[in-house]
C-alpha cells in the first residue's frame, strides 16, 4: 500500500487521541502504520533530503496541523492529547478532516497567512490539492532542478573533443581524493595506450596503490562484456586487481553481471553517474542559489526550562 499523504492521517491521528488520554506520537506512528498495512521498506523509505522517513514528516504535519487547528495540544516533547474542539470534531463523525476542513477554525487561517473566505466543512467537497508537505515540495523541486542541470551536464560532455574528456576524468577523480596533485594525475590519464588502460592514477595521495582507468566517450552504443573482459586482461597484465570504467554511454546488462562476478574490482560508472559525480563534486557546475531549512532546537528551550510547545511547528 502506498504511503498515506499527511492529510489522509488527520483523521485517523485525531481518532487515536479520541479517548482523551496523552498519547505519544512514536507509539501513535506505529499505530498508524499497522492501519495502513504500511511494509517495513514504506517506513524507511526516506525523503529527498535523507534526513527524514517520508511517514514519519507526513505524520508530523498531520500532528501539526491538527494543533495550529486547536483538535490536540501538546502536553511535552513528543505527547498530545485531544482538545475539547477536537471531541465535538469526532462527535461531528466527519468522513474526512484535511486543508480544507481546517479553513474553518480561525486559528488555522491565521497559521497558513491567509483570509477567511467561503469555507466547507466538508472534505469532499473542496479538497486541497497539494498532498505533499512542505519538505516534500521543496525536495521534488531540488531534484527536479538537479536532474535537469545532470542532464546538461551529460549533453556537454558528449558534444566536446575527447581531450575534454579526458581533462573531466582528471579534475573529478582528484577533486574525489585520488591522484595525488592534478598535475600528476593529469600526467598519467590518457598517457598509457596500452591496450584497454587509458591511464594511470593513484589511489591516494602518497601512491600506496594504482587505479587503471579505462575512460569511452560514446554517445549511442552501450559498453558490452567484451569491453569490459579487455580491460580486465589489461589489468591482469599490470598485476593489478582495481580498476575504473567511466563512460558516457551505459553499460549493457551482461557487462555489469560479468563487472560483478569478478574478484578484481572493477567500478563501473555510466553517463548518468557521471553527471551525479560531477553535480556532487562541484566539477562543470557553481552553486547559484542556497536555501536553509532550519528546524526548532527543543534541546535548547528543554535548557532553558521550556516544553515541546516551544516548537510546535517541527513536524518532527
Amino acid at each position: 500500500m502506498a504511503i498515506p499523504d499527511y492529510q489522509k492521517l488527520m483523521l485517523p491521528l485525531l481518532k487515536i487521541a479520541g479517548d482523551g488520554k496523552e498519547h505519544v506520537k512514536r507509539e501513535a506512528l506505529n499505530e498508524l502504520a499497522l492501519q495502513f498495512g504500511l511494509t517495513d521498506e514504506e517506513r524507511k523509505e526516506l525523503l529527498p533530503s535523507g534526513n527524514q522517513a517520508v511517514f514519519d514528516n507526513r505524520l508530523g504535519w498531520a500532528r501539526t496541523y491538527l494543533k495550529k487547528a486547536g483538535l490536540i495540544q501538546y502536553i511535552q516533547r513528543g505527547h498530545f492529547q485531544i482538545t475539547d474542539r477536537g471531541k465535538s470534531v469526532l462527535a461531528q463523525n466527519p468522513v474526512g478532516i484535511n486543508v480544507a476542513y481546517l479553513r474553518q477554525f480561525p486559528e488555522f487561517l491565521e497559521f497558513q497567512g491567509t483570509k477567511k473566505t467561503a469555507t466547507s466543512t466538508d472534505p469532499t467537497e473542496s479538497p486541497d490539492l497539494v498532498t505533499e508537505t512542505p519538505e516534500e515540495l521543496v525536495g521534488a523541486g531540488y531534484l527536479k532542478l538537479r536532474k535537469q542541470l545532470e542532464f546538461e551536464l551529460l549533453s556537454r560532455v558528449k558534444s566536446s573533443p575527447p581531450e575534454f574528456f579526458e581533462r573531466l576524468v582528471v579534475r573529478l577523480l582528484t577533486t574525489m581524493g585520488y591522484g595525488g596533485s592534478l598535475a600528476d594525475a593529469g600526467k598519467a590519464i590518457g598517457k598509457t595506450g596500452d591496450g584497454g588502460i587509458d591511464g594511470v592514477i593513484k589511489e591516494d595521495k602518497l601512491g600506496l596503490d594504482l587505479l587503471y582507468i579505462q575512460a569511452k566517450r560514446w554517445d549511442n552504443a552501450s559498453v558490452g562484456r567484451p569491453e569490459i573482459q579487455k580491460f580486465v586482461g589489461a589489468l591482469h597484465g599490470k598485476r593489478s586487481r582495481k580498476g575504473i570504467f567511466l563512460t558516457t554511454s551505459t553499460f549493457t546488462k551482461e557487462a555489469r553481471e560479468y563487472a560483478e562476478g569478478l574478484e578484481t574490482k572493477i567500478i563501473l560508472i555510466d553517463g548518468e553517474q557521471l553527471a551525479e559525480l560531477m553535480f556532487d563534486y562541484e566539477v562543470g557546475v557553481s552553486t547559484e542559489s542556497t536555501y536553509l531549512v532550519k528546524r526548532i532546537d527543543s534541546d535548547f528551550f528543554e535548557d532553558e526550562g521550556g516544553t515541546d510547545s516551544a516548537a510546535e511547528a517541527d513536524p518532527k
